[in-house]
């Protein structure tokens, strides 16, 4: 095995200057500083008129284990006709970034962090987002709450939502509260020495594989694309970790998309324009039914996502190493999601991979200006106020959400590249296990199963199709171009 420890390349920098490339602005702009150190100046708990105080309930977050921006607290209760009342608390961000601020206008320019893989590049200012806004264990925190109750069919109903007091009981990871649900290993420390903090996250995670089996009866899509994260040492990536959804990533994301259903549907009923996530009816279904076709299914001539489902299913368990492979490709004949203005009494496009009609972003507003726009559209509404936004502004933001998350995600792929060329680069003549990905004008393309990654075959490929598993070695890496090259 060929190695190069003397190598080092700055991946910290690259990601500083894809951000700028890509139109962003990674540097907090002037008078940031001063807006956070007066928000600071006044840390105690904002005004919160007609909040109620639920900080006796006990509250739990689950996200990354490195994740320092905590947007949602999640709670649930099972009701005497066997339903589960489940209660989202979401980060009141809002109460401290006021709009027309240096620092709100920043975030309406970038409009979402951007996750690099060697660094975040955060909307707000991390004093904010990791601090103040963040809810952080044993602290209390202003919130906008999400209710709803979920039957035993998976169907959730009563809808409503409020602001209260909250604090987070307990900071969890996804891994170590997933292992421990499918019960692969014993429960994590925090969950170990609290019976009652156990049974809580039992309960939510019985809600949640309701929720599951419930939307994907109705046709929500069951994808699985490969994602990695870099393992560091000091500022160096030296290794891949492939990231797995698990019992805990299903909990969170089934509790909001349900969440995110019951905002929508609020502002619906309140006859307020507001903001709405959409992934409309793909206009490639020919091509998706080709594909089907190619792998011996039949789909139906016109766009059903429950008949889509049932193909992936299929194909997941007739061949698991290339359903990521098969799944990405039905992502991008899909189409990128986007944001749109939706006014009173206008139906939205709906979200055809979610196999929901009423969505948008309100769960993440340390991440995402969208969710933070649609929260204070929300709490216009409770105070009886004006609405914040004209509808030509949230045109505007709507349009302006779109591209920047466009963005973010070509930054976000450029990293994952450059991230594993340096990974590879001192294994260079190492021999992996692989699989043919494409095959086009370009070249032949593979992917290695262990670490995932994806390069060309510049030397072999002859005769090569899809699906053709082979040995491969590692020619080459270039970091500076995210190029990985590998010889049959």
């Amino acid at each position: 095995m060929h190695s190069n420890h003397s190598f080092h390349f700055n991946l910290t920098a690259a990601a500083h200057a894809s951000m700028i490339e890509h139109g962003f602005q990674p540097d907090f702009p002037p008078g940031a500083d001063a807006e956070v150190a007066a928000i600071e100046a006044h840390a105690s708990l904002p005004e919160a008129p007609q909040a109620k105080d639920l900080r006796h309930l006990l509250w739990s977050s689950i996200d990354n284990d490195t994740s320092k921006d905590l947007d949602q607290v999640e709670w649930a209760e099972r009701l005497p006709d066997g339903r589960i009342r489940v209660l989202v608390g979401i980060a009141d961000v809002d109460a401290r970034v006021q709009p027309g601020t240096v620092i709100d206008s920043h975030a309406r320019s970038e409009t979402t962090s951007v996750y690099t893989g060697v660094k975040v590049f955060p909307m707000l200012p991390t004093a904010l987002s990791e601090g103040i806004t963040s809810l952080n264990e044993n602290e209390d925190r202003v919130a906008v709450v999400t209710e709803f109750c979920v039957d035993a069919d998976g169907a959730a109903s009563e809808g409503k939502a409020c602001r209260a007091l909250v604090r987070n009981g307990a900071q969890l990871a996804y891994h170590s509260v997933g292992a421990w649900l499918e019960g692969k290993s014993a429960p994590p420390d925090k969950v170990a020495a609290s019976a009652e903090l156990a049974a809580q996250l039992k309960l939510q995670d019985e809600a949640a594989q309701r929720m599951a089996g419930s939307r994907f009866q109705h046709g929500a899509l069951d994808l699985e694309t490969v994602e990695t994260r870099p393992v560091m040492l000091h500022d160096q990536a030296i290794d891949l970790a492939h990231l797995e959804k698990n019992r805990a990533t299903s909990l969170i994301e089934e509790f909001m998309v349900a969440a995110n259903g019951v905002i929508a549907r609020t502002l619906q009923d309140a006859g307020v324009a507001s903001l709405r996530r959409v992934v409309r009816t793909p206009k490639r279904w020919d091509r998706i039914v080709e594909v089907a076709a190619g792998l011996g299914a039949t789909l139906p001539a016109q766009p059903d996502s429950k008949a889509l489902n049932d193909f992936l299913l299929a194909q997941k368990a007739k061949d698991p190493d290339r359903f990521p492979d098969l799944s990405l490709a039905i992502v991008k004949l899909m189409g990128p999601g986007e944001y749109v203005l939706v006014k009173p009494q206008e139906d939205s496009p709906g979200h055809f991979g979610l196999a929901v009609q009423d969505y948008t972003h309100s769960t993440a507003p340390n991440r995402r200006f969208p969710d933070m726009v649609t929260q204070r559209i929300l709490k216009a509404w409770f105070a009886a106020a004006p609405h914040p936004y004209s509808d030509e502004q949230l045109s505007a933001i709507a349009s302006r959400c779109t591209q920047m998350e466009d963005a973010a995600r070509k930054v976000e792929r450029e990293m994952q590249k450059r991230i594993a060329a340096v990974v590879l680069r001192p294994h260079i003549g190492q021999s992996y296990r692989a699989i043919v990905t494409g095959v086009n004008s370009y070249g032949t393309f593979v992917r290695t199963f262990d670490p995932h990654v994806e390069g060309k075959l510049v030397h072999g490929g002859k005769g090569l199709d899809v699906g053709d598993r082979l040995t491969v070695k590692l020619a080459a890496t270039d970091p500076q171009h995210g190029y990985i090259d590998f010889a049959a």
